[in-house]
């Protein structure tokens, strides 16, 4: 079968050219090229492969889902999940419900019944819903603190713990994980000393993984955070992928010029580096993930009663007006620029900051969030974090590529869940032109597909598998190619 002609851009960085495909039994047979004196433009129909997400959550989406439409409405055929340490395997019978409360703002919930133990039952359990993207599977930190780990994971691990955390990872690897990622802002992987992540690091360089990390600071500490990783990478000779590239707060933009030269500078000493991004200025997390880390290593329940305490409340306002050693969004960003995405009680707030929402409730911004966690189990946020032009910084950069970080919690989603791709091509391509366009497939498609060492999709050449689109640049939209 022989498509239309378009004008072809096929995920390598080379420039449009008009043409199409023609495809037997699902792949590309050949690529061919038609007569045209025209040139495009920016109301040009073009082909494109499909898309590669390198950084998802689509953990459970992929199980509520299994059509992955939202996905596929972009583009995207391809994902990396159990990003930023957070997974649910391996899973311990009695560590179900910590689990379920530690991955819910980020994964949201799963109803079916969580009887899987390894990554080999998840894995399972995945492939038996027939996806319809592509998906691959990193081992996260956080469910391995929960497995590996007696008691409350918050804390320093022991040898024994480590030494059990090293055994669990590389089961999760010799079952088909393809990494290993760790959130080190997030509990409990913020916990975690230097000794544990060199350990779990050298597993993972032993398999010829690659470590995803969120680095423990993006704001004040951004340059030390990123060294910190860059230097764990050396020493371990494990590859690095620095997940969502940026630096947060209005005082840290005038940082991301030195943080690009700082890993130019460690790639050219021999560490294996590379990062993701998203084409947004804001991002989104949890609204709980905003508290100190003393309090965060306290559980859910407990960290709704120690805001109730009047004495507690001004401590922990003090400790998120003056951090040391973390990042604090509340001081970094405002409570004007952080927005409530998704409560569990109630949408009447949905799109509101803390400082709108404390205005309309009379109240300081800190009692009106304290009051909103103290309500809420499940809470969800989004946040302006970088300005315009240090995020055309790093999507320029060649060592970077595409990652939506699309979280899927509650019911009110941040637009990278639903739109990311058509984002990027429709403002920083169409619109500003911070790329050729080429460049744009280029790092949505074959660049992070690559760094799987992914060559039979997500490229327009004889032999891929023949998921194609079609992007209309001035209606904006993108729809599958379908050849009649």
């Amino acid at each position: 079968m022989k498509s239309g002609s378009y004008w072809v851009v096929d995920g390598s960085g080379s420039k449009p050219f008009y043409g199409g495909v023609t495809v037997k039994d699902g792949l590309i047979e050949s690529v061919f090229s038609s007569h045209t004196n025209a040139n495009p433009n920016k109301k040009s129909r073009y082909l494109v492969p499909g898309f590669f997400d390198f950084h998802g959550h689509s953990d459970f989406r992929v199980l509520n889902e299994p059509s992955m439409a939202v996905k596929r409405n972009q583009g995207i055929t391809g994902e990396v999940a159990g990003c930023c340490g957070v997974t649910v395997f391996p899973l311990a019978p009695d560590r179900i419900d910590y689990m379920k409360a530690l991955v819910t703002d980020i994964l949201g919930d799963y109803d079916g019944a969580w009887n899987w133990r390894s990554f080999a039952d998840f894995k399972a359990l995945v492939d038996s819903k027939r996806p319809g993207t592509d998906i691959y599977f990193m081992q996260g930190h956080a469910a391995l603190r929960a497995a590996a780990m007696d008691g409350n994971p918050n804390r320093p691990a022991n040898e024994r713990e480590i030494s059990r955390m090293c055994y669990l990872l590389e089961k999760s690897l010799d079952e088909g994980c393809i990494g290993f990622s760790s959130g080190l802002y997030y509990a409990p992987c913020l916990f975690a000393e230097r000794g544990e992540l060199e350990a779990l690091l050298r597993v993972t360089a032993a398999h010829g993984s690659f470590f995803a990390v969120h680095r423990l600071e993006e704001g004040n500490g951004v340059l030390e955070a990123t060294e910190d990783v860059l230097k764990l990478a050396r020493d371990t000779g494990c590859r690095l992928e620095i997940s969502h590239l940026k630096a947060i707060g209005v005082k840290n933009q005038q940082k991301v010029p030195q943080m690009l030269r700082m890993i130019e500078d460690y790639r050219a000493s021999g560490v294996d580096v590379l990062f993701d991004s998203y084409p947004y200025e804001f991002g989104s997390t949890s609204l709980f993930s905003l508290l100190p880390p003393d309090v965060l290593r306290l559980s859910r329940s407990e960290q709704r009663e120690l805001l109730k305490d009047g004495s507690e409340r001004k401590r922990i306002q003090d400790e998120m007006e003056k951090p040391v050693g973390w990042d604090s969004i509340a001081e970094l960003c405002t409570f004007e620029n952080v927005f409530i995405q998704t409560l569990d009680t109630t949408s009447e707030f949905n799109g509101l900051s803390i400082a709108e929402l404390a205005e309309k409730q009379n109240k300081a911004p800190y009692d009106a969030f304290f009051d909103l966690l103290i309500d809420n189990s499940q809470a969800v946020m989004f946040d302006t974090t970088q300005s315009l032009e240090s995020l055309k910084m790093i999507m320029r950069h060649p060592l970077g590529c595409f990652g939506s970080d699309a979280l899927y919690s509650g019911t009110s989603w941040h637009p990278r869940s639903t739109e990311a791709t058509l984002h990027e091509l429709n403002r920083f391509w169409r619109d500003e032109e911070v790329l050729p366009i080429e460049a744009h497939i280029r790092r949505m498609s074959s660049e992070p597909a690559g760094r799987l060492g992914i060559t039979g999709s997500n490229r327009i050449a004889p032999g891929c598998k023949a998921d194609l689109f079609i992007y209309d640049a001035e209606k904006g939209t993108i729809e599958p190619l379908v050849i009649y």
